[in-house]
């Protein structure tokens, strides 16, 4: 059966939709512009799509991906115009490619580049703030709450060996964290947590409404 990728953007007020509602989104765009998807088999059949990598919840994403199959063969650039029409405010459609049927995006993927805007002026804190991430970075260990899934109890865990990179950028006139961090079924780690962490070190009061993140990329193993 064939397979495509669907790349989009997610921004503005659309960043607040959750992963399932936007699974059923796209599930309702695809049934009214014809797609053919392939269905899973036994009790509960369900059609065989699905994000290479889910967003957070109020994060915005440049380049979202959306694996799906089909039970015939599409035509892409139609079918990218018959979407576009049928999508909301804030999504917006990039590219549609037929993928290679034997691979799985969502078990390839090793880690997420984000970029976090602060609420701090670049011109003005620009020097201090990069002095305080290389006191960060040099810590031994970098110690953050995270809630276990089965006791739903708060634990520290070192996110050290977790964050790949981070450099600070201007954007918009505001400092900019652009980070490379852990991302996929085996490894994860939420930008959130790394700004978090952060701020804590660096005696900056931050709430989480205070920063806006974007997914600037996903990253794949061969």
């Amino acid at each position: 059966m064939p397979k495509y990728v669907l790349e989009f953007e997610k921004k503005g007020l659309v960043k607040y939709t959750s992963h399932l509602d936007m699974l059923r989104l796209f599930k309702r765009a695809f049934k009214t512009s014809g797609i053919p998807l392939e269905y899973s088999q036994g009790y509960n059949p369900h059609p065989k799509m699905g994000f290479a990598q889910p967003l957070s919840l109020g994060f915005t994403s440049s380049s979202e991906l959306l694996e799906f199959t089909t039970s015939d063969s599409l035509r892409c650039e139609i079918v990218l115009g018959n979407l576009k029409d049928r999508m909301p405010i804030g999504i917006n459609l990039l590219s549609l490619k037929e993928a290679d049927p034997k691979r799985n995006l969502a078990s390839l993927v090793t880690s997420a580049k984000y970029r976090a805007v602060l609420p701090l002026d670049y011109a003005s804190r620009e020097h201090d703030i990069r002095e305080s991430l290389k006191g960060y970075l040099d810590q031994p260990e970098i110690l953050a709450k995270k809630r276990e899934k089965k006791t739903k109890n708060f634990i520290d865990k070192d996110i050290k060996n977790l964050i790949r990179s981070i450099e600070i950028e201007k954007f918009e006139g505001k400092i900019a964290f652009v980070m490379e961090v852990d991302a996929g079924s085996k490894s994860n780690l939420n930008p959130e947590l790394v700004i978090q962490t952060f701020a804590l070190y660096a005696g900056i009061m931050l709430e989480k409404g205070d920063f806006d993140i974007e997914r600037i990329s996903l990253e794949f193993s061969e």
